[in-house]
């Protein structure tokens, strides 16, 4: 019975496949093709994400059958047919879908029931996000499209399946504290990869082939100066509308550096240190006004672009010479401009770390502030129940905490829900994220 409950899914991903085909879209072709291959995975997460994804089917076919349907009409052709061949595909799709959530589908798919419904909705989430990405951009954003013409969905696909199984691998907190410096650096790694071979003559790993410096602070200073160009700060703004100030934790392409650099020095790593909201200060100023007098002034762009450049090595030592030798993110914490924008901004989204009363249990044991890498969990920031200001949500404090069962006393907040159901939100977004900047984050 559970194989019969899992036949019209794989029918339906079929038939769509076969559509994709006869449209020459084998991006389509190739993506439902893999989705009716997950199915025989018996993973919770591929039941969860296939049930909105058959929705999405049912309402391709509909749209679809209307079209052909006025089309035929327009031109005085027979169309009824048609439309219930069509239609009875869109029902099929529906009551595929369906089936998905009987008892017996359920049985069928038992691995990872614990994790299912978050790796189902970063797996369907980073499928949206990417979907509508590559309908709406001007040109082609995903290197499979560059590299194999319409098979933009296949890769789509793939990144979704490693968002899914990312934010499974992320559930314990204790796993996702050795996790996130990883995916993170991954991140890094392949966006100056494809820099470095975009400058090494192979173009299409160029976003649009016009070159800018990969310097964070140049997401303020670089539309200051040129008086226009506002994708980057659009894009960051977003990230911390949805996300807080994780940009800084979770998907800065300089910041993964500082994180490596400080693992190599003394644990517990340093305090933070007591000038570095005023050193940031200083830096966001200076990248402000620089970038504003460099336009006044019509000072070239080749010479702005060594000034910039100056600015981001200097970050680098910062990084080598201090963040190593202290053990935290002094780059991060007390020289990025972008980091004070984001910690200053991020006060404005509702997402949160505090602690519960329990904590008291354990005496302030402190191992969450041995933990954090942006000094925001000093003696009085945990007195207070709270990180600092300078916290970036990066969760390791929740996975170093002594209580394990049934939370940790840290734990994410958004409104009124709990702690664990505020946190699996919290990593779906922001591993989703995570996914799409590594498809279509390039220079």
């Amino acid at each position: 019975m559970a194989a019969l409950s899992l036949l019209p899914a794989v029918l339906a991903f079929a038939l769509t496949a076969a559509h994709g085909l006869r449209l020459g879209d084998m991006g389509l072709f190739s993506a439902c093709l893999g989705c009716a291959g997950l199915l025989f995975s018996r993973r919770a997460f591929v039941r969860l994400a296939a049930i909105p994804l058959l929705g999405g089917a049912a309402l391709f076919w509909a749209n679809t059958a209307l079209e052909l349907a006025a089309l035929r009409r327009a031109f005085g052709e027979p169309w009824l047919r048609l439309g219930l061949i069509l239609g009875g595909v869109a029902a099929l799709c529906l009551a595929a879908a369906w089936l998905l959530t009987t008892t017996s589908a359920k049985k069928r798919f038992p691995g990872g029931a614990g994790t299912a419904t978050l790796q189902a909705a970063a797996m369907v989430l980073t499928m949206a996000i990417l979907e509508l990405a590559r309908a709406k951009a001007g040109i082609s954003i995903l290197l499979a499209d560059r590299f194999f013409p319409g098979f933009g969905r296949l890769e789509i696909l793939a990144l979704a399946v490693y968002a899914a199984l990312l934010a499974g691998a992320m559930a314990d907190p204790a796993r996702a504290r050795r996790l996130r410096p990883r995916y993170w650096g991954l991140f890094s790694a392949v966006f100056f990869a494809q820099l470095a071979l975009g400058l090494a003559g192979l173009p299409d790993f160029l976003m649009t082939g016009a070159l800018h410096l990969p310097v964070p602070a140049l997401i303020v200073g670089g539309p200051l100066y040129r008086g226009g160009g506002f994708f980057m700060p659009i894009l960051y703004l977003s990230t911390l509308f949805l996300v807080g100030p994780a940009w800084c934790s979770h998907l800065c392409y300089i910041g993964a550096w500082d994180d490596a650099a400080s693992r190599l020095g003394p644990k517990p790593p340093a305090s933070l240190p007591r000038h570095a909201w005023l050193t940031r200060s200083l830096a966001l100023a200076l990248t402000v006004l620089s970038a504003l007098a460099l336009r006044l002034l019509g000072v070239p762009g080749l010479t702005a672009a060594i000034l910039a450049a100056a600015f981001g090595l200097v970050g680098v030592l910062v990084m080598l010479a201090v963040s190593r030798r202290r053990g935290m993110m002094v780059h991060c914490t007390a020289y990025c401009p972008i980091g004070l924008v984001g910690n200053l901004l991020g006060r404005l989204s509702p997402w949160r770390l505090r602690m519960d009363a329990g904590c008291d249990r354990f005496s302030r044991c402190g191992r969450c502030s041995q933990a954090c890498r942006y000094g925001a969990l000093s003696e009085r920031d945990v007195s207070l129940g709270r990180p600092g200001l300078s916290c970036t949500l990066c969760g390791d404090c929740v996975g170093v905490c002594p209580r394990k069962n049934p939370a940790s006393h840290m734990g994410y907040r958004l409104f009124g829900l709990s702690p664990d159901i505020s946190r699996q939100i919290f990593l779906a977004v922001v591993i989703s994220l995570h996914a799409v900047f590594l498809g279509v984050a390039r220079i």
